[in-house]
């Protein structure tokens, strides 16, 4: 999202609309130093930005949210501050299964009391959408539309070739349970031995599980086969180094990882539910999908892909510049503030 909040504040200094910025914290890295932000530091962010609206009496035009929760009293508090126009962007994934029913029934209640203060919901993908409306009620669905994410295209290298015999793979992710990594670990030690012996996936990222998951390999002797690389900050020219990007997520609301990998031509094997979330990849032809959670099917296809019974060679990165790019992404959330 960085590139996203530079240009956007690019663009709306063009047309003279001055924004402010409340973030957590501060940064300098890219194009932040051009941005006008007022961080919350160790105050939770929506009352940093309440105080700060009514210290200073603050009136703004819109009022736009990333990342946070919706339908709570924070929006009905804003609304009363200002009557501003109120935008509510929703990246926020959904577990597997859907929610417990005790939590359907809470976000049912807050559509109901808070809805009606949100003006506009964005949901990232049309799967977003439809799990906005479901979780906050029928109400909500003419004011819900579709923005896709875009990704800085001229940043991400393209491979050029592949590998005819013993294709390279990588994975990256925030290590937590839901992005399902430990199934792809399960996945490896059922590949047959000759497999094994051979296969090299590097991991890339880091978070709190992943501990668990290098006891996770080390308790099936597969130390040979994987390798945690770390968090990156290069993953844009990494990508095109593989031929194969392994996603084996749960939950996505947009799944850069997907996305990125494509626009790098580097063909993705992911889940049906979390990793093809927007539903850009098709099954045997620009890619390779199998049902999430499911070991045997994801060890099969690894299988098949290494013996080079399986291969894709359509390029994928002309669908993503036609779908998602950076500068459509930016002009269709400016045309919210028109």
């Amino acid at each position: 999202m960085d590139y996203f909040f530079w240009q956007f504040d690019a663009q709306c200094k063009a047309n003279n609309i001055q924004v402010d910025w409340f973030f957590p914290n501060t940064s300098n890295h890219g194009n932040y130093t051009d941005l006008t932000i007022y961080a919350s530091q160790t105050e939770n962010i929506e009352t940093h930005f309440l105080n700060y609206c009514k210290q200073n009496e603050s009136t703004y035009s819109h009022i736009i949210t990333h990342f946070i929760e919706l339908c709570t009293p924070f929006f009905k508090e804003v609304k009363q501050l200002s009557n501003t126009k109120i935008i509510a962007v929703d990246h926020n994934p959904r577990p597997l299964g859907g929610y417990p029913f005790a939590k359907k029934i809470k976000k049912k209640i807050k559509g109901f009391l808070y809805s009606k203060y949100i003006d506009t919901f964005v949901g990232v993908s049309d799967y977003t959408k439809k799990e906005l409306i479901k979780d906050f009620g029928s109400l909500i669905k003419n004011k819900t539309q579709v923005i896709y994410n875009g990704i800085a295209l001229d940043d991400i290298q393209q491979r050029q070739n592949r590998n005819s015999t013993k294709p390279s793979f990588l994975t990256t992710s925030h290590l937590r349970e839901s992005k399902g990594i430990q199934d792809l670990i399960q996945a490896v030690s059922l590949l047959p031995m000759e497999i094994k012996n051979e296969i090299v996936i590097d991991l890339y990222g880091d978070g709190p599980f992943r501990k668990q998951l290098e006891t996770l390999v080390a308790s099936l002797s597969l130390e040979s086969c994987f390798q945690f690389k770390g968090s990156t900050s290069n993953l844009n020219s990494i990508y095109c180094e593989y031929d194969y990007l392994i996603h084996p997520s749960y939950e996505e609301t947009f799944c850069y990882t997907v996305v990125e990998a494509l626009a790098a031509n580097t063909e993705v094997i992911t889940t049906n539910e979390g990793g093809n979330v927007l539903g850009i990849i098709t099954h045997l032809e620009n890619g390779f999908l199998f049902g999430a959670k499911n070991i045997q099917q994801l060890s099969s296809l690894i299988a098949e892909i290494w013996k080079g019974n399986l291969k894709i060679k359509k390029q994928t990165r002309s669908d993503i510049e036609k779908r998602f790019s950076l500068p459509q992404m930016v002009d269709n959330h400016f045309k919210l503030i028109l």
